[in-house]
């Protein structure tokens, strides 16, 4: 099984190399714990700027076995108990400070629980200059939100939406949503979704792997605007930090009532998340870092390299000894970017 989820890791990373990108990150929460070079954990009840209901808490977040497939995922858990004031409690990680990225294709392999109704599963991401900035001016880019109360009535484990913000301030705010209702369900089974983001646009898709004739569900071209709080150029041409959640109730599903939660009637629901990677391809203002990599992208060293392709970048990937290991200028590295020679 280990060897075939390599070859199919290979693949795959050859249909992404074919339109020039190049893996740069993997994160496959194989090792049994979460990094904590790579991710945060948050603790806080404090809805979210949604009205949210839960507690986000450490016991929200785990990493372990998926029950039908086994596969090694990060687990966010929601659950109906009381914690510290709060009726329920859930998980969220980020992975601001520690890996962020300007540029590229991110893709997740991500099972989303039944959200009908009040949960509001996420895979979404900030901008790295949060804390210098706050929020909306660091801008925030959702790749995919489930369980709004607009798909309610027969559809909600296929409606879904991607969506950007930006702004002055909380009451000053650009917003660009657009929801689906998609043909087959994107609930309790594995999806990946994808987005490219460019200098000059961002664009979301769903299982572009298994239906590669799948258009976006989400487009947005990145323009200019004399305003910088609103200069989506600027803002979204910036390093971001990754974010996945499972929210409970509040503005998006519309419900306020921990005892109308239908979704946590039964019991805890969980997402899980099987791997995240990050391509690219030597866009001119590209950057990776990650805490946990010995051998960090930063901008001023692809600065040189815009609009090259990713060959160019002597990036390659290397199997032996039945493992998939990335070789870049003659440094070999895991995919979590740790030097190994």
């Amino acid at each position: 099984m280990k060897k075939l989820l390599i070859i199919l890791c290979v693949l795959y990373a050859t249909v992404v190399q074919a339109q020039e990108y190049s893996l740069v990150w993997n994160e496959d929460f194989t090792d049994g714990t979460l990094d904590t070079q790579v991710w945060n954990i948050e603790v806080n009840g404090d809805g979210g700027g949604n009205n949210e209901l839960q507690y986000y808490c450490q016991k929200g977040v785990s990493v372990g076995a998926e029950p039908t497939t086994g596969k090694q995922c990060l687990i966010l858990t929601a659950t109906k108990e009381d914690y510290q004031g709060k009726k329920c409690t859930s998980g969220r990680v980020n992975s601001q400070g520690k890996t962020y990225y300007t540029y590229g294709r991110i893709d997740a392999r991500i099972k989303f629980p039944n959200t009908a109704n009040g949960l509001w599963p996420a895979f979404w991401q900030m901008g790295n200059n949060y804390k210098q900035v706050g929020w909306p001016k660091c801008g925030e880019t959702d790749i995919i939100e489930l369980g709004n109360s607009n798909g309610f009535g027969g559809v909600q484990d296929r409606y879904f939406n991607g969506a950007m913000h930006v702004g002055s301030q909380w009451d000053a705010v650009w917003s660009d949503a657009h929801a689906v209702t998609w043909p087959y369900s994107v609930e309790d089974t594995f999806h990946i979704v994808t987005m490219i983001w460019t200098p000059t646009s961002i664009d979301m898709y769903m299982d572009k792997d298994s239906h590669p004739e799948n258009n976006a569900y989400f487009h947005a071209d990145l323009e200019s605007n004399t305003n910088p709080d609103y200069d989506r150029s600027v803002v979204f041409g910036k390093p971001n930090f990754i974010i996945a959640n499972v929210a409970i109730g509040g503005n998006f599903p519309g419900i306020s009532d921990i005892n109308k939660i239908t979704a946590l009637a039964n019991g805890s629901r969980s997402m899980y998340i099987d791997w995240i990677r990050i391509y690219q391809r030597g866009d001119a203002g590209q950057s990776f870092h990650s805490a946990a990599a010995s051998d960090p992208i930063e901008p001023e060293s692809v600065s040189s390299i815009s609009n090259t392709p990713s060959t160019e970048i002597q990036t390659d990937k290397v199997l032996r000894d039945g493992h998939l290991y990335i070789l870049r200028n003659g440094n070999l590295y895991d995919l979590n970017g740790r030097l190994i020679q």
